[in-house]
């Protein structure tokens, strides 16, 4: 417990006087550096958050949640089940690898079948960047915004596909080729899906590749995609004897390599905290020269060490506290302002500080997360506290006969 004299002793402490200036000074600089630090961290985590958040919904929106292949019989989909719980669509899907032909060009791509119906369904298809005809049937395609810029076709055009499959003739085997008529662009907003994938009819894609309908995939559409691992396993025993995989597999890389950046950005700008934290020290231990005279008074009329050691710990420990309280504020309003002042800069400066054609963005994201912000204040009390034990330590060590003597 903390004495009324103690807390006393602290604020008087605490309160600046002329013959302190110095000190002053690098308290004030310890505060500022603190809360800086505490404001950046949380800036620059709440915009990698916000990076991922994009990142994922643009994934999810544009892959299955979680696909079922089969092994080698066709996928017998219960009538009642889990499944029905966690998914709001299931659609069946094949896919193969041909190669689009436009006059003396060649492009390989992978060719996606759905029924029409199902097609209509997509989330890709439903966004506001969609053009064209959701009808997907016969010889019709749906080819991503960017393919059509970089093979500069249009809405009604014909283009020549050439599948991996061959048709025997008279001359021997070779691949076979059909004609498709564009019917719809689609726009996921990476560029790797808009380049390199197209829509075709399920049908027509089994007859094109010499599929057989027992190795359609079946697409599980869930409810709540983010919680994936868990929903990945009801799926898997519901189909033991199917290979199941999700949009978190296949992209399993990427959110690894966005997970060890994260965590390395925190580590170094933490550094910014600790050198903040530091300058505690050196303004305690300022303090303590400067209060030696005070602090023997206090030990010769009885007040204890242990006494010693709170007063100039909760210094240090309010300090630290009220530059983390600080670095919140400013870090949060800075996150929930951020596209705001980037528009701001854009248009004072002349200058591109986000560039949508690099990042496909068209604003800069930024997602608070709470349990960040707790973790890092956690940090930050913590870091302070710790480098206030060493002046306090030193303080309560003082000869009060020898520091009288002295002054």
């Amino acid at each position: 417990m903390i004495s009324t004299l103690e807390k006393e002793i602290t604020f008087r402490f605490l309160k600046a006087r002329k013959k302190d200036g110095f000190l002053n000074i690098i308290s004030i600089f310890s505060f500022i550096g603190i809360g800086l630090g505490v404001a950046v961290l949380i800036i620059v985590m709440s915009v990698m958050n916000g990076f991922r958040t994009e990142l994922i919904n643009k994934i999810i929106g544009f892959n299955a949640h979680i696909t079922v292949e089969p092994y080698s019989s066709k996928i017998n989909i219960p009538n009642k089940s889990n499944l029905d719980l966690i998914s709001e669509n299931l659609i069946l899907s094949n896919k193969g690898e041909a190669i689009i032909i436009k006059r003396d060009t060649s492009k390989g791509i992978v060719l996606r079948g759905y029924n029409s119906q199902d097609f209509s369904k997509l989330e890709i298809i439903n966004n506001k960047n969609f053009e064209g005809n959701k009808n997907l049937k016969g010889n019709f395609i749906s080819i991503g915004k960017e393919l059509s810029i970089s093979l500069n076709l249009k809405i009604g055009d014909n283009i020549s596909i050439m599948s991996s499959s061959s048709v025997q003739t008279i001359i021997g085997n070779l691949p076979k080729q059909k004609m498709f008529t564009i019917v719809s662009f689609f726009e996921s907003g990476l560029v790797d899906f808009d380049n390199n994938i197209a829509f075709i009819n399920l049908n027509t894609l089994e007859e094109f590749f010499d599929f057989k309908n027992e190795e359609r995939n079946l697409e599980v559409y869930l409810n709540n995609p983010q919680n994936i691992e868990n929903q990945k396993l009801i799926v898997q025993k519901i189909f033991p004897n199917e290979f199941v995989y999700s949009w978190s597999d296949m992209n399993r890389s990427l959110f690894s390599a966005l997970k060890v950046e994260r965590n390395v950005m925190f580590i170094i700008l933490s550094l910014i905290i600790i050198v903040a934290a530091f300058n505690i020290i050196s303004g305690l231990t300022i303090l303590v020269k400067n209060k030696t005279r005070e602090i023997a008074i206090l030990k010769s009329i009885g007040v204890l060490n242990k006494s010693i050691i709170k007063i100039f710990f909760l210094i240090g420990a309010i300090i630290g506290t009220s530059a983390t309280i600080f670095g919140i504020i400013l870090g949060v309003l800075f996150s929930m302002y951020v596209e705001n002042l980037r528009q701001f800069l854009s248009s004072v400066f002349n200058i591109s500080l986000f560039p949508e054609e690099i990042y496909f963005l068209s604003t800069m994201p930024s997602e608070i997360n709470p349990s960040s912000i707790f973790f890092i204040s956690l940090c930050s009390i913590s870091i302070t506290i710790i480098v206030s034990i060493f002046p306090a330590l030193k303080a309560a060590k003082l000869d009060p006969i020898k520091a009288l003597k002295y002054e």
